[in-house]
């Protein structure tokens, strides 16, 4: 059992209070989950229709119905809302291996409970039924509407406003870069409603707005330079109404909730970018022991040799700390500088190891049939969604200084 290479076998991370235990062995049962994404993703693959689905900004629906009906997605929702009872973690080794295959069928079916979470942790019991549920058996697709055209990554103040009108919230603004943007069937979508507040995002909420709703617009952002198959969407919001009842927990508590969220779905990017290093290495690994140049396999050269050994240690550092950081979650420990270390470093290895996976390929790389162009563009992304790498180290710096002052 156990993950493809060799390069790929460090599972959780364990730490005892009384003393210093560690267990990086994943329990049989994390095997089995593992195995069984890396078989069905591998059953599905098929390079020519990917690459059209990639040319023609197509979102994979096929396998993401059969992977809802085999229970891959919100796998870490409780049974009473469609999951399986799982954690985070279990979560994240579909993630990877999803992407390893593909990084954007991966990212693409990866994200379509995008943002679920937030009504997971905070909804009410009818309001985890009515969304949760059609998540898990393929019916609907989730999406988060937080970033701004003006304000980017920085969500303490909203200019999309939700004012109370009778029975009713009536939101007006604009949402961008929105995953999901034109297919999900309904979003999370932050709103300043107390425009008095101070600072400003002590009166924020989450409130849940379905597709359809009179005066929401979604224009598809396109062409991009890469998760090509997933959504990217600018959202209007003119006057559209919604019910009261369609808050998310407490009546301005909405930024705390979205901070929370970012702390469990920062790990997931990081295992989106996990997936992709690790394709990308795979693929340049099994070009340097095919290709020949100069009378020898390209593997047979110092160089190359060094190249795979840094690759393989920045993937390995890469999965303890993602592997830690959702196993620290599933504790119930929410450590922000653990969630944005664990992102911020996983992203910068998906980048670095696809451009080196190019160079071993060398003019074959730069090729959209040899893969690692594409997964190099798809790793870019995880460098900015879900907070650049500049506001993980924002956050990562807090939590440093907040320590020794």
């Amino acid at each position: 059992m156990g993950l493809l290479t060799q390069y790929s076998n460090i599972p959780l991370f364990h730490l005892s209070i009384e003393g210093w235990t560690m267990d990086f062995e994943l329990t049989q049962e994390q095997k089995d989950i593992q195995k069984a994404a890396r078989e069905f993703i591998q059953g599905e693959y098929d390079k020519e229709k990917i690459l059209e689905w990639e040319q023609t900004h197509t979102y994979p629906r096929e396998i993401w119905k059969k992977a809802c009906k085999l229970g891959f997605i919100g796998i870490h929702f409780p049974e009473e809302y469609g999951g399986q009872g799982y954690g985070v973690t279990e979560n994240i080794l579909i993630v990877e291996e999803f992407c390893r295959k593909d990084s954007g069928v991966g990212v693409a079916v990866s994200l379509a409970d995008f943002s679920s979470e937030v009504v997971l942790r905070f909804g009410t019991d009818e309001q985890k039924k009515k969304y949760l549920i059609p998540v898990t058996r393929g019916e609907f697709i989730s999406g988060g509407a937080y970033t701004e055209p003006d304000h980017g990554s920085d969500i303490t103040s909203m200019a999309t406003t939700a004012v109370k009108k009778g029975d009713s919230f009536v939101i007006n603004g604009t949402k961008t870069f929105i995953t999901n943007g034109t297919l999900a069937d309904f979003f999370i979508v932050l709103c300043q409603t107390d425009p008095h507040a101070k600072p400003p995002y002590r009166g924020q909420c989450t409130i849940i707005v379905e597709k359809g709703a009179k005066g929401l617009e979604a224009t598809e952002i396109t062409p991009k330079m890469g998760i090509r198959m997933t959504s990217t969407a600018e959202l209007s919001f003119s006057d559209v109404r919604v019910p009261l009842t369609n808050l998310l927990g407490e009546e301005n508590k909405g930024f705390y909730q979205v901070l929370e969220f970012f702390d469990e779905s920062r790990i997931e990017i990081a295992a989106q970018a996990l997936g992709i290093a690790q394709g990308a290495f795979d693929r340049a690994l099994d070009y340097a022991k095919q290709r020949e140049q100069f009378g020898k396999k390209l593997v047979d050269f110092q160089i190359t040799q060094h190249k795979l050994a840094d690759m393989a240690t920045k993937l390995e550092t890469a999965r303890l700390l993602t592997y830690k950081a959702a196993w620290n979650y599933d504790q119930k420990r929410i450590d922000p500088k653990l969630t944005s270390m664990a992102k911020m470093f996983a992203a910068k290895v998906a980048v670095e190891v696809a451009d080196e996976a190019i160079q071993i390929l060398g003019g074959y790389g730069y090729i959209t049939e040899y893969e690692v162009e594409r997964f190099y563009r798809d790793a870019k992304i995880t460098e900015i969604y879900e907070g650049t790498k500049e506001i993980q180290k924002n956050t990562i710096a807090s939590a440093l200084i907040g320590k020794l002052k």
